[in-house]
């Protein structure tokens, strides 16, 4: 006699290996927050090659807390940072970090380069963007490259679990005119990584990338691909002449008219038309922060 149960075939169960998290080109893949950062350049990688861009990418910052992690996580994926044109060099101290990112982003202003440009991310913890501000405010002034872009990922601590003090930076973000991303889980990770770097080659500003322990230390079975998020560029946002993109020479004045007049307003126009929710007051709850501007 058969039965239903004995004429059922065997489940086959898929090939799982722990070096998915950065080998899988798409599919379901087990990560870390940290781990999202890892492998976030790698999509961005992936996206402009599809485009035809032989971009790089540039990694500096100083570890802390809830980042004491990334820089070890960026060592042991090596490899897979080399295979994606993907440099890590991690900072004397905050500000030198956050200079060298400010340099990458100088790369098509002189002879002719083998990279059509470099995105880059900068990490710290919160006392690390307090004394950062000379070198974001100089920085965000005079713009990103088009093929370019820099993410600051800003580990906060709310509840000074680590910390002196609690620490949070959207005030120091929002003076520097930076707007401010927020991910609220490691999906949002790779997603609105992507979102940033798409909004900083947009608008010529830095963006920021708000992190706590809560999600940098959670883990989730997330997809990767890079072609999942679908990005939307505003098709009637008036430039002004010579866009909003580093360039050289450039005066004092002529950078501030162009990021208070026209930088934030691309950047709040971008979250616009990609439906990102915001505002233009610091509420922590939201996903996107844009100071305003006078």
């Amino acid at each position: 006699m058969t039965t239903a149960t004995s004429m059922q075939k065997p489940v086959s169960l898929a090939k799982v290996s722990l070096d998915d998290k950065y080998a899988l080109e798409r599919g379901r893949v087990f990560l870390t927050g940290t781990q999202a950062l890892v492998r976030l350049p790698m999509l961005q990688r992936q996206r402009d090659q599809a485009k035809g861009l032989n971009t790089g990418c540039y990694i500096s910052g100083y570890r802390g807390s809830p980042l004491g992690g990334f820089d070890q996580q960026l060592w042991q994926a090596k490899p897979y940072l080399e295979r994606n044109h993907i440099v890590f060099q991690p900072g004397v101290n905050e500000d030198m970090a956050a200079t060298a990112l400010w340099g990458s982003q100088q790369l098509n202003l002189g002879p002719k380069s083998k990279h059509d440009g470099v995105f880059g991310i900068w990490y710290g913890k919160a006392p690390g963007v307090d004394r950062c501000g000379d070198v974001v405010r100089h920085a965000n002034h005079a713009g990103t490259d088009p093929n370019g872009g820099v993410l600051m990922l800003c580990g906060d601590d709310h509840g000074a679990v680590s910390s002196t003090v609690p620490g949070q930076s959207e005030h120091n973000l929002a003076s520097w005119m930076v707007p401010m991303l927020y991910p609220a889980g490691v999906q949002e990770y790779l997603d609105y990584g992507l979102f940033g770097w798409a909004m900083s080659r947009f608008s010529g500003c830095w963006t920021a990338f708000k992190l706590i322990a809560e999600t940098v230390d959670s883990s989730a079975s997330v997809y990767v691909d890079p072609n999942r998020v679908k990005i939307q560029i505003p098709k009637e946002f008036k430039f002004p002449d010579g866009g909003l993109n580093i360039r050289y020479p450039d005066t004092p004045l002529e950078m501030e008219e162009r990021l208070h007049r026209y930088k934030l307003n691309a950047a709040l126009a971008f979250a616009r038309a990609n439906k990102l929710p915001t505002t233009q007051r610091k509420k922590c709850h939201l996903k996107v922060s844009v100071p305003s501007s006078p």
